[in-house]
């Protein structure tokens, strides 16, 4: 049993390595002609080829044997004149993935969707465009990532009545099975619809993020919030109440000491706090050290590397400009800790002989023990790891001032991850020379080390239940959020960034934005209950409502919001006051 608690650190080292999702697909869109006469038809075709450099990556059919996965779906906004006559989707195949019963319907690293057009008589010559949304969720044989959706664009051109027209893309169109296809129920989305003639989903995007630099953010709250909470947040709002983040205001060496006593404190959180005894074990510091001095240098790389690996993390971060927050968001990764943590109580109980000593003696190759340096290194790199679920949102305070601190020219400002790192790193040492004095295991150490035990078997039933919540959030039907946001849109909602700010400023009126998503379980649950209540509709009578849809977080308009109220989950609310 002594590889065991080895194999698993690794392994939810592995998981966290696979959180970082792939990129988007790339998505080219063709016609079957140069032109199109009024009053006959045209085939188009949306060419989808995923990131090439994730091996076995794969999207879900459109018709996925299992109800629960997303589905890739075409969604299109005709222009008035153009109707959606077939949409033609790929033939898919079948592929065993991991845990699932039944083999999964799926479309591989390149597929083609085909779709039927025709055009009226009276439609005008000129160029037509024809908008449209590709949803999808990209998977290998282990897991699946976030949903994306990519936009799609066709300009139509129409030519007067016998005009001549070329083929043209004739091999792109190969293989698709016209006339086995659907047509569409609905041909209209949601998602960002054309609200003026002429105006492209692409313009109206880029004019609703220039119109937010007419308002100010008033407030931000993410996640469920009762009929209570989220009316003190609309007051909080509009009375000017601002929570403040943990640095503002403060000066350069208040801030240095803050993120080293921060980091410092992190040691008292349950994901790193229990792991002290076991992890001296592990690279074989304390008792097992055979001096002070050494188990002083053990301690001090185990620290280093904690250090290390948060400063590195938090360089990564702020460098690409990325989302902290992936990682501790993940239902994976929360299970993969509460695993680890059961077995490591199990281990605290006597029920698993896990012999660290022997562990850390197979790296040792000299008596100066310059493998066990080795382990030490690599143990304090995962333990960095493993405790990111408890450390994130101090973690995430700190790279945010980092990369604001970082955009405004000042460059030392990527050293604050490191320097949290190091407050975190200083007991380390103490630990490693210090327990070395403590006395012979006896009756009362057996007492100490279940009481540890207990520790780690709360926080691994913690873990297990925040696994659990993730998981029971993406439990959604995506047509019951569609159908809930329907209806708020009947209500006055609006579901144009554009539009809803447009009318905001020439009103001199305060906007609500709903960020929600086809699989956010709680932007459901928020729409039946709090904002579906009595008290909350009156108190926003006097505002302009957006729901903004986002199902993917790194796409136009929803990426500008998020950035600009720093949040990285949903449902967000935002509250903005124009600023004239």
């Amino acid at each position: 049993m002594r590889k065991v608690l080895l194999v698993l650190l690794l392994a939810s080292t592995a998981t966290l390595v696979a959180q970082q999702a792939p990129g988007p697909a790339t998505l080219t869109t063709l016609l079957d002609a140069d032109g199109v006469r009024a009053g006959t038809s045209v085939r188009a075709v949306a060419k989808v080829v995923l990131p090439p450099d994730w091996k076995g990556l794969h999207t879900n059919a459109n018709k996925p044997r299992d109800p629960s996965l997303i589905p890739t779906e075409l969604t299109l906004e005709p222009p008035p004149g153009v109707t959606v006559e077939e949409i033609v989707y790929p033939v898919p195949i079948d592929l065993k993935q991991a845990g699932a019963d039944l083999p999964l319907a799926v479309y591989e690293h390149e597929f083609s969707i085909g779709i039927m057009l025709s055009v009226a008589r009276d439609v005008a010559p000129g160029a037509v465009p024809l908008i449209g949304r590709l949803r999808y969720q990209a998977c290998d044989e282990k897991q699946c990532y976030f949903p994306k959706t990519l936009p799609a664009e066709w300009t139509l051109s129409v030519v007067p009545e016998g005009t001549a027209v070329k083929p043209a893309n004739s091999e792109a169109f190969a293989g698709i099975r016209f006339g086995e296809g659907h047509k569409p129920a609905v041909s209209v989305a949601i998602v960002n619809p054309t609200a003026k003639p002429g105006a492209s989903g692409g313009e109206k995007t880029a004019e609703g993020v220039k119109r937010l630099d007419d308002f100010s953010v008033a407030g931000m709250t993410v996640g469920y919030l009762s009929n209570a909470d989220f009316l003190q947040f609309i007051r909080d709002a509009e009375a000017g109440v601002v929570q403040k983040g943990l640095f503002e205001g403060r000066g350069p060496l208040a801030i240095l000491l803050i993120v080293f006593f921060g980091g410092l404190a992190l040691n008292l959180t349950p994901c790193v706090l229990p792991m002290i005894p076991i992890n001296l074990a592990i690279i074989g510091a304390g008792s097992q050290a055979g001096s002070r001095s050494r188990g002083f240098l053990l301690g001090s790389v185990y620290g280093a590397a904690m250090a290390f690996v948060y400063g590195v993390l938090g360089l990564i971060v702020v460098l690409t400009a990325g989302t902290f927050g992936t990682i501790n968001s993940s239902p994976w990764f929360n299970l993969a800790i509460a695993v680890v943590f059961v077995v490591l109580a199990l281990a605290m109980f006597d029920l698993l002989v896990i012999d660290f000593s022997s562990l850390g003696s197979r790296f040792r190759v000299s008596e100066q023990g310059r493998g066990t340096m080795l382990v030490a290194f690599t143990m304090g790199g995962i333990a960095a790891l493993l405790a990111g679920a408890c450390v994130a949102p101090v973690v995430v305070q700190v790279v945010l001032l980092s990369s604001n601190l970082y955009a405004a020219g000042t460059t030392a400002a990527l050293a604050l991850p490191f320097v949290l790192g190091i407050g975190m790193a200083v007991p380390w040492p103490i630990a490693g020379a210090g327990i070395a004095a403590l006395p012979k295991p006896g009756a009362w150490m057996v007492r100490v080390k279940q009481v540890f035990g207990a520790v780690i078997l709360a926080t691994a039933a913690y873990y297990g239940y925040e696994a659990y919540s993730l998981f029971a959030n993406r439990w959604v039907e995506p047509s019951e959020v569609t159908a809930s946001v329907e209806e708020k849109l009947k209500a006055g909602w609006n579901p144009v960034l554009a539009d809803g700010l447009a009318k905001a400023a020439t009103e001199q009126k305060p906007v609500l934005i709903d960020l929600w998503a086809t699989w956010c379980k709680n932007c459901l649950v928020m729409d039946k209950t709090t904002l579906a209540s009595e008290d909350v509709t009156a108190a926003l009578s006097g505002y302009v409502k957006i729901k903004l849809q986002a199902e993917d977080l790194d796409q136009s308009p929803a990426k500008e919001v998020l950035q600009r109220v720093r949040s990285s989950g949903l449902p967000t609310y935002v509250i903005l006051k124009p600023k004239s």
